[in-house]
C-alpha cells in the first residue's frame, strides 16, 4: 500500500512498483521534508540554518516558527491538500512560509513576484489555489494590492497571508505565528494527513505555449533527487551555499531549501543578484557551492575585481554554461550543469575532467536515472556521436502534468521516456556517459533561467492595433544567455510601436515584464518552408547574423 494519505484530484501518482522499488533502492527518501527539518533540528539545534539580510534562524529556531506558522494555517481554514499561490522574494521569511506548508500539507505554486494578471490568473484558475502568500515589502509595486485584486478575481481563493509587513483587514505571518505555541503546534500538525509519497509542491515547465503545464512533485521523491545532486556535488552537512534567485524554482528547492531541511546544509541568502556582496557573503560564511541558472555567471565574468576577495573555501561554482571561461577567471573549479523541472539534473563535481567539466553539462546522480538520445518525433536512437533529443525515465521523472491528459498524451514515448525537446549529445569521460546540450526543439526562451512561451508572447503582441502578425524567437545575450526579438509584420499605414511602447502596451495588458520583446524587426513576410510552414530557425539565423554584423561594425568604428 503507497504511503498517499491525501490525494488530490488530477494528479498523476507513480505506480505503486515504482514507490516500492525507489524506497528500495534508496533512490527516494521514506519521509517528508517536514520530518526531515525535524530530526535535522534535534541533530544541530544551534547550527545556522538560514542567513538572511536581515535575520539568521538557527535549525531549531526555524523548525519551530514553521511548525507554528503551519499548524496556524490550518487553524486558518486551509486544509492539507489545499494549492496556495506564492508571491515571495528571496528571503528567510519565504524559507519559513514554505517548510509550514510543507509540514501541513499545503502545496506552493511555483509563482514569482514578477507575475502579473495573466501568469497569476492562469496559475490560480490551473491549480485551484485556495492560499495566497504575498510580501508587503517587494519592490515599489504594490503587491499586495495587486494580490487583493487577483483574489477577488478567483473566488476558490479564501485566505491571503501577507508576509514581511501588514495591511489593514489582512492576515499576517507574524500574527498567525503568535496565534499558538510550539507545543499546541506540534500537536495540531501530529496527526494530519500526510505521507511521504503525497504531492510536496506543483512546479512548472518551461512550455512554449501560454497555459503553463503544472508538474506535482513528491516528498519522497524530491528528497532523494536532491540526495542525488548533492552526492554528485559532493554536498554533505558540513557545506555551506549561497542563493540569490527565486526559492519557488526547482532549483531553488532542490539545491538550498531541501539540503538544509535534509541533512543541515547552511544556506546564506540574497533578496538580489549583486556580486561584490556575493563575493563578500562568500568570504564572511565560507562558502563552500555556488550555483548559477541565471545572469551570475555573465556579471561575474564582467567583474573585474575578484582579485580582492577571498574565494579560497569554495570547491565548486556551477553553471548552466561558460564554466571554462569562469573557471580561468575566478580560479575556482566551475561546471557546466543541466536541469529539468520535469524530474532530470545533470551536472560534474570539482574532481571530474575538465572535459566533462567544461564541455559538457556533465551525468545524473542517480544510478537508476535511464536516459536516450533519440531521433526527433521518433523512438529511434541516435548514432553513437550524433545529437539527439534528450529523453529520461527515474525515480524523479514526471509521472504525468496535473489534469493535463492530452499532454501527457504527447509527452512521452511508448516505454515511459519523457520527451525534453532537448538536443544532446553523448560523451563518454572517464567511463560515465556525459551529455553536451546542444540547442532546443521547442519553441521557447530560456531568459537568465526564466522561461518565456513564445506563443504566448506572440498572441499578446499580435494584439497591438499596429501588428498583423508577429513571430518571437530567441537571440543570443552576454548577461541573460538569450532575449526575445519579435519580427513584426505591421498593418498597412500604420507604425511599429519600438520596444518600450510595447512593453507598455504588453505589460498593460498584464503579461510580466520579463517575457516582454526587447529588440523589434519589421518584416514584410516571414520565411517559409518548402513545404510552406513558418521557417523559425531563418528568423533565428538573420538576427543572429544582424548582431554579428553590427557587432563588426561598432569594433571597426573603433
Amino acid at each position: 500500500m503507497q504511503n498517499i494519505q491525501s490525494a488530490i484530484p488530477g494528479v498523476t501518482y507513480p505506480l505503486q512498483e515504482r514507490a516500492a522499488a525507489s524506497l528500495a533502492n534508496g533512490a527516494w527518501v521514506g519521509s517528508t521534508v517536514g520530518d526531515a527539518l525535524r530530526a535535522t533540528a534535534a541533530r544541530y539545534p544551534d547550527r545556522p540554518g538560514f542567513i538572511g539580510e536581515d535575520r539568521t534562524l538557527s535549525f531549531c529556531e526555524l523548525d519551530e516558527l514553521s511548525e507554528r506558522l503551519g499548524a496556524a494555517l490550518l487553524n486558518l481554514g486551509l486544509v492539507t491538500g489545499d494549492r496556495a499561490i506564492f508571491q515571495l522574494g528571496t528571503t528567510v521569511d519565504t524559507a519559513i512560509v514554505l517548510l509550514a506548508c510543507y509540514k501541513a500539507g499545503i502545496v506552493p505554486v511555483c509563482s514569482l513576484p514578477q507575475h502579473r494578471e495573466v501568469e497569476i490568473g492562469q496559475l490560480a484558475t490551473q491549480s485551484g489555489a485556495r492560499g495566497y502568500f504575498v510580501q508587503a515589502d517587494f519592490g515599489a509595486f504594490d503587491l499586495v494590492g495587486f494580490a487583493q485584486k487577483m483574489a477577488a478575481q478567483h473566488p476558490l481563493i479564501a485566505h491571503l497571508v501577507v508576509v514581511r509587513g501588514t495591511a489593514d483587514g489582512l492576515t499576517a505571518m507574524d500574527s498567525l505565528i503568535a496565534s499558538i505555541t510550539f507545543e499546541a503546534a506540534q500537536e495540531r500538525l501530529k496527526n494530519i494527513p500526510l505521507g511521504s509519497e503525497d504531492v510536496l509542491s506543483f512546479q512548472l515547465s518551461g512550455g512554449t505555449t501560454g497555459v503553463p503545464k503544472i508538474i506535482p512533485r513528491f516528498h519522497a521523491e524530491y528528497l532523494g533527487h536532491s540526495t542525488a545532486w548533492m552526492r554528485r556535488y559532493r554536498i554533505d552537512s558540513d557545506s555551506r551555499v549561497i542563493w540569490s534567485l527565486p526559492l519557488l524554482h526547482n532549483a531553488g528547492q532542490l539545491y538550498t531549501l531541501i539540503p538544509a531541511a535534509l541533512i543541515g546544509v547552511t544556506v546564506v541568502l540574497m533578496s538580489k543578484v549583486d556580486i561584490p556582496r556575493m563575493l563578500d557573503l562568500i568570504a564572511e560564511h565560507r562558502i563552500t557551492h555556488a550555483l548559477s541558472i541565471g545572469p551570475i555567471a555573465p556579471q561575474l565574468l564582467a567583474y573585474t575585481d575578484i582579485a580582492t576577495h577571498d574565494l579560497s573555501s569554495l570547491r565548486l561554482f556551477a553553471t548552466m554554461s561558460r564554466a571554462d571561461n569562469l573557471e580561468a577567471h575566478i580560479n575556482v573549479p566551475c561546471s557546466n550543469l543541466f536541469g529539468i523541472t520535469e524530474g532530470l539534473l545533470l551536472g560534474s563535481p570539482a574532481d571530474a575532467s575538465a572535459f566533462a567539466r567544461h564541455h559538457t553539462q556533465g551525468a545524473s546522480g542517480c544510478p537508476q536515472d535511464e536516459i536516450r538520445l533519440l531521433v526527433p518525433e521518433t523512438e529511434q536512437d541516435v548514432q553513437p556521436g550524433e545529437m539527439g533529443e534528450l529523453c529520461f525515465r527515474g525515480p524523479s521523472s514526471l509521472s504525468g502534468f496535473f489534469n493535463a491528459p492530452e499532454a501527457n498524451a504527447k509527452a512521452f514515448t511508448s516505454d515511459g521516456f519523457y520527451r525534453t525537446g532537448d538536443m544532446m549529445t553523448a560523451h563518454v569521460v572517464d567511463g560515465i556517459t556525459c551529455y553536451a546540450f546542444e540547442g532546443r526543439l521547442r519553441d521557447n526562451i530560456n531568459r537568465g533561467g526564466e522561461k518565456i512561451g513564445c506563443e504566448e508572447v506572440e498572441g499578446f503582441v499580435s494584439q497591438h492595433p499596429a501588428v498583423a502578425d508577429a513571430k518571437l524567437v530567441a537571440m543570443p545575450d552576454p548577461f541573460y544567455g538569450e532575449k526575445g526579438c519579435v519580427f513584426i509584420v505591421a498593418r498597412p499605414g500604420m507604425d511599429v510601436p519600438d520596444v518600450k511602447t510595447l512593453a507598455a502596451f504588453l505589460s498593460g495588458q498584464g503579461l510580466a515584464k520579463y517575457k516582454c520583446p526587447e529588440r523589434i524587426e519589421v518584416v514584410d513576410s516571414f520565411p517559409l518552408t518548402r513545404v510552406g510552414k513558418l521557417d523559425k530557425p531563418a528568423l533565428k539565423q538573420r538576427i543572429l547574423q544582424q548582431l554579428q554584423d553590427e557587432a563588426h561594425s561598432k569594433e571597426a568604428t573603433v
